[in-house]
């Protein structure tokens, strides 16, 4: 059964503005704001997600599923695809955007603890589970030296 795309529509709509106003006011932006911002009622944000936090968490979800499509597609070039990983990684975690979901989190985490993990589940987490899937398959292949493939992509992701 798939999603109507008004639906798909109306969330990615409110995942925008949530990221818009995250990135303004921090994690004290209203959800009557962010509502108003995607042009919806509150009830229907409410519809689409529980509570802020989810609305801040899948903007994390976001940022990874843009850094992650670089591991995607022909896995024949290993050096050419980490590379493409590692530059959308770099760009993505200092762009303006991340900085200021990462300040965010960081104010807030002390008081709202569910928070820092839903992030660190949907944005950190998530890449590195996608890279380590994507360096266990280079090593399956004899691309890359057999090793503990969540271990090098923790190293990989410290690293850059």
């Amino acid at each position: 059964m798939s999603i109507p795309a008004e639906l798909t529509h109306t969330r990615n709509r409110l995942i925008q503005a949530a990221r818009e106003a995250f990135m303004e006011e921090g994690y004290r932006a209203s959800v009557d704001g962010i509502a108003a911002r995607a042009g919806v009622a509150k009830q229907t944000l409410y519809n689409h997600f529980p509570g802020k936090d989810e609305l801040f968490s899948e903007s994390a979800g976001l940022v990874s599923d843009a850094i992650v499509v670089s591991l995607d597609g022909r896995t024949d070039d290993v050096r050419a695809t980490l590379l493409r990983f590692g530059t959308a990684f770099r760009h993505k975690v200092h762009g303006a955007e991340v900085l200021a979901m990462f300040r965010t989190l960081m104010a807030e985490a002390a008081r709202f603890p569910g928070l820092a993990q839903a992030y660190f589940a949907k944005g950190p987490e998530q890449t590195t589970a996608r890279l380590a899937a994507f360096l266990g398959r280079a090593m399956a292949a004899g691309q890359l030296l057999q090793d503990d493939p969540r271990f090098a992509a923790e190293m990989l992701l410290g690293m850059l």
